[in-house]
Parts: C-alpha cells; structure tokens; sequence
C-alpha cells in the first residue's frame, strides 16, 4: 500500500462516505505465500467452528471456517506483523484498533453458491460504527465472481431482519432467532432490484483487498467459472465506539462465554488479550 499520506486519505474518505473501499497492493507476494500455506493446512485440519456451506451436485463446495488464527502460525504473523492492521488503523481514522477475527471463504472451482446479501455487525457481539472487515483473496478474482456491496448502505439507519444462514446451511450454529416486539425492517431485495442501487465490485489480484464496514450491505462471491477457486482471508478490525452487545437473537460468531469469562459485560469497551490491541 502506498504510504503517500493524501493517498490515504482519499482512501480513508472513501471508506467513511461509501462503507467500502478498494485497496490495491495492500500486502505484497510474501504474505501471501504465508497465509496459502496456512490456508492449506487449515482446509486439512479445520477448527471445531469450521463447516461446509454449499454442496451442489457436482460436489462443489463452499468451505467456512474462522478463529484459527491462534492454531495456524501463518495466520498469527500475519495478523500482528503484516501491514493490515496499520490500514485498518488509517481507514478508521483512529489511533489504535482491536483485532477481533479471522475467518475463512474456500469456494472450489465452478462454485455457483452466492450468499445472500446482509450486514456484518448485527450477527457479532459487539455492536458499533467504527468496524473494518479485509476482505482479501489470496487468488485472482473476477468481478463478477467478487464480492459486491451497496454503496453508503452502513449510514442506513435502519434495523433489518437479517438473513437466517441457518435456513440455507441447515446448520444449528447458523441459525437466528426474531425476537417479538423487535422492530425489524425487511431487508430490501437487492437482488431484485439492482438497478436501484449503487453496487460496487471489482476485479482483484493477489495482494489487493477490499475492507468495507460492518453494517455495509454486501453479498455474492460466487459464480465462479468452471477453471477459478476462489481463495480468502478475512480479518475483522475494531475502532473507538465499539462495545460489547450480547445479542438475544443470536450471534456468529458467538463470543459471549469467552467474553464473560474474561470479565467483559454488556456494553463494555473491548479489551482483555482476547482482541488484541494494536497502537499504530
């Protein structure tokens, strides 16, 4: 990434003002390497959390799994001596940001599946306006198999009933539940009518990524043609109003026993060495 100060910030305005933003040559080839070889051994041996999201019947799969970023070295590098966090950090526009998750996408070549568009912060447990998820392939991507998001959706002020995975995984760890008496908007149809909307997506090479807010709109990141994997590493960054939320409707992933064992309540500021801090 460019360290030409108006560069960032032309970024950084984008981010703020659009909810997302595209940054070309964040890491270079080396991180790469590193985290395809975690990558690698991860899809071996993935965590506990790890499941399988689409299976079509030709056995092309969609493989998620998130958090191992204590249990694959390559990863734990990555997230406390790559570049990443310090853009994070300049995207937010703040001094310090809080290292929250990983989480892996695995599509194997051909994959159809698109997951439904929704919004990031309402499944967490943590609730806030200052969130940077980095979204970053570590194979070339084509547009129209990228991940797309809806342009300014994060200053969108209103609750939305989220998309139930569940529904479509047939996972119990997916599933969410509507509370009564929550007031709910429905979730607009993107889908159906995407001329109504600004929908951003791009081309990407390795090394590029695209960091977006946790409440941005977004979806798809299949449709993958029939010689094209789709390979990514996500990493969730934390700024200055995030606060603990236990969520009733429920969470993915679910922190709260792990936040509560640390002495974190509702309503807290993040901290403890669950999330660590990176002053930058």
């Amino acid at each position: 990434m460019s360290t030409d100060r108006d560069s960032i910030t032309d970024l950084a305005n984008i981010f703020y003002h659009d909810g997302v933003v595209l940054v070309r040559n964040a890491v270079d080839d080396s991180w790469i390497r590193l985290l395809t070889e975690g990558l690698d051994r991860h899809i071996e041996s993935p965590t506990i959390r790890g499941r399988i999201w689409d299976r079509d019947d030709q056995g092309r799969t969609c493989f998620y799994d998130s958090q191992a970023w204590r249990q694959i070295p390559e990863y734990q590098t990555f997230v406390e001596q790559s570049p990443i966090a310090s853009i994070a950090g300049q995207l937010l526009n703040t001094g310090r940001v809080h290292f929250f998750f990983d989480a892996v996408f695995v599509r194997t070549p051909g994959a159809q599946f698109r997951t439904p568009f929704h919004q990031d912060e309402p499944y967490w447990s943590v609730k806030g306006f200052d969130t940077c998820s980095i979204w970053m392939p570590l194979v070339a991507v084509e547009k129209k198999s990228a991940l797309e998001f809806v342009q300014g959706s994060h200053r969108w002020p209103q609750d939305f009933r989220q998309t139930n995975f569940g529904a479509l995984t047939q996972d119990s760890r997916d599933q969410r539940r509507e509370l009564d008496g929550k007031d709910y908007q429905p979730f607009p149809d993107i889908e159906g009518h995407r001329d109504d909307y600004e929908i951003l997506s791009w081309d990407m090479a390795p090394g590029d990524c695209v960091a977006f807010n946790g409440r941005t709109i977004h979806g798809g990141s299949g449709n993958l043609s029939p010689n094209r994997d789709l390979k990514v590493f996500n990493t969730q960054w934390l700024g200055d109003d995030v606060r603990v939320c236990f969520r009733e409707e429920g969470m993915d992933p679910d922190h709260s026993s792990l936040m509560r064992e640390h002495g974190l309540k509702h309503g807290d500021r993040i901290g403890t060495n669950l999330y660590p801090e990176f002053p930058l």
